[in-house]
């Protein structure tokens, strides 16, 4: 069934010709200029390469009737095909900034707690999935959070065991950054009541013995010992992936941890021609910097399908699981900091190794402590390292006001989420306490400090739908519409700042901006055909929106309501 499924979709995106020209006519089109101002056209030209050729003012008119040719002249030549839009809005594809491809990939196919509310609900799913799959070695998941289920406290082993006793469980937490193990989990890993976390990591206790959760890299002693996915569950998981992306209008994403695994998936799909979203890799760590991509970034392969530009690094974890790296004390937990996972001297000694190379760096910072730590990497590394680098710092969610400044000050791109805000805002304030987030989810802050802003999603923590993302940016409010009138209301940004963080400038911020993201002419014709004008629409409206068609390379690989 899985070769079957592979099959088929490389039957369905393996063209007859490698491109075609093309007009899309009586569209109302909505692209940026070079600046990143919004430009209207009504139809769109591409050329046999796949990239925009023009936009037109007007309707696209064809070539004049055949004539008697003089001496030296030729007709003519027409496009391949032409498409009338209808009047139906056609923007720039999103880029997504800030994915973990597989990850997303596999939640699709392991157990996915994501939208359970109570840790009642999580148990009876997890009992329901151990019954269903009564042949798995392990029972693996993602998308647990203990501050939605109201606990006030991490789940435990035993809660675990009341539902999955016989086979080892290990469950994601929707950060990556904390774990839940069962006890067989704990015990098919050797841990026990005498196991040390490692630097960088914590292990919950209780009675005087590890609880079952386990903090950033306190998870390495159990993933250790978690059989890794095969190839064909890495290729099954990266075209569920890719059609999830598609249909929510992503056509290109920055991939925040590549290993060499991953990377091979990436070329058994592109070989068999069924990679349609472009993607940008960032390899986990220098081993599988070197492995994959050798003394320098790769070049652009597969007609801009994939390159491996760049290195990720993590600084702290998250706020949720109280990994985030502050300046002081966590508000709801006297004593605890949360910690650096990368000491000083070896984080600029990492960065230092790729910049080298000149690979670019993305580095994940949640807290105010981490983020002052990592400007404080890039300032000192910038005296070496000149030219256009675009150091890249991942999440920036807490940041004390007084380092905003310095973003700009050696042109950092701030890659953020705005769909996390309106889970976290009060998650936030009772781990940082009010006074401490002036500098929170601060995107208005950034653009007015003249900082390169590139959003993403965080996937599979938070959903890949841009609209939701340009909603939130926009209004700081959630579905429901709450806090009234947006948490931090003076942090919202324009349509114009939200649809360019999520094209143009996530193009800029992975040295894409010459290939796509934009609709410029010479640029790849990527874009998408969309319900409504999201530039007239309110925020609630724009969440509401829905892609129709999504276009990459100026040909159509997704037509909503078609199955591939």
């Amino acid at each position: 069934m899985k070769r079957a499924l592979l099959a088929a979709v490389a039957a369905l995106v393996l063209p007859a010709a490698a491109f075609a020209s093309g007009v899309i006519d009586n569209v109302n089109g909505i692209a940026l200029d070079s600046t990143g101002k919004v430009v209207r056209f009504r139809a769109l030209i591409i050329d046999d390469e796949g990239k925009v050729e023009r936009l037109l003012p007007g309707r696209y008119e064809a070539p004049p009737p055949k004539k008697k040719l003089k001496k030296g002249e030729s007709w003519p030549k027409g496009p391949d095909f032409q498409l009338d839009g209808g009047g139906k809005t056609l923007i720039p594809g999103f880029i997504d900034s800030h994915v973990h491809v597989m990850a997303l990939g596999l939640s699709q196919i392991t157990l996915d707690l994501s939208t359970a509310r109570s840790l009642a609900e999580a148990q009876a799913r997890i009992r329901e999935y151990v019954a269903a799959n009564p042949g798995r070695k392990w029972i693996i998941g993602t998308g647990w959070n203990q501050d939605l289920w109201g606990l006030g406290r991490f789940p435990t082993a035993a809660e675990l065991d009341a539902v999955a006793s016989d086979v080892p469980v290990w469950l994601e937490r929707v950060d990556g950054h904390a774990g839940w193990a069962n006890s067989v989990a704990m015990r098919a890993a050797n841990v026990t009541a005498a196991s040390k976390a490692p630097p960088g990591g914590r292990i919950e206790m209780a009675g005087g013995k590890p609880s079952g959760v386990f903090i950033d890299k306190a998870m390495d002693l159990i993933q250790r010992a978690v059989p890794a996915p095969a190839p064909k569950d890495r290729d099954i998981a990266l075209e569920k992936a890719q059609q999830q992306l598609l249909a929510n209008g992503v056509t290109a994403i920055a991939d925040m941890g590549t290993n060499i695994e991953d990377w091979q998936a990436f070329r058994r799909s592109a070989d068999r021609g069924a990679l349609r979203v472009r993607i940008i890799s960032y390899a986990l760590g220098l081993d599988n910097m070197v492995l994959i991509a050798g003394p320098e970034p790769t070049p652009w392969l597969y007609d801009d399908h994939l390159r491996m530009g760049g290195l990720k690094l993590g600084l702290d974890g998250a706020l949720g699981s109280r990994g985030a790296w502050l300046k002081t004390d966590y508000a709801d937990a006297a004593g605890q900091r949360g910690y650096p996972l990368i000491p000083a001297t070896q984080l600029r000694n990492v960065m230092s190794r790729a910049a080298m190379d000149n690979f670019q760096i993305a580095v994940d910072a949640t807290g105010d402590a981490a983020n002052s730590e990592l400007l404080d990497a890039i300032t000192e590394l910038s005296e070496t390292y000149k030219g256009d680098r675009r150091w890249r710092i991942e999440h920036a969610e807490i940041v004390d006001p007084i380092d905003l400044p310095r973003f700009g000050q050696n042109a950092v791109v701030a890659s953020m989420q705005p769909a996390q805000q309106p889970s976290d805002w009060r998650m936030a304030a009772a781990r940082v306490g009010e006074a401490r987030l002036k500098g929170a989810y601060a995107w208005k802050a950034m653009t007015d400090n003249r900082v390169p802003l590139a959003f993403g999603s965080g996937a599979p923590g938070q959903s890949v739908n841009p609209f939701t993302g340009m909603a939130v940016a926009m209004s700081r409010e959630d579905a429901a519409g709450e806090p009234a009138g947006g948490w931090m209301p003076q942090q919202r940004v324009s349509f114009e700042t939200a649809l360019n963080a999520y094209t143009r400038q996530a193009a800029y911020a992975a040295f894409a901006e010459k290939r796509f993201g934009s609709l410029l002419p010479g640029q790849r014709a990527d874009f998408l055909l969309i319900d409504r004008d999201i530039s007239l629409a309110r925020p609630a409206d724009i969440r509401a929106a829905q892609v129709l068609e999504t276009w990459i390379g100026g040909k159509r690989v997704y037509m909503k309501g078609v199955k591939p």
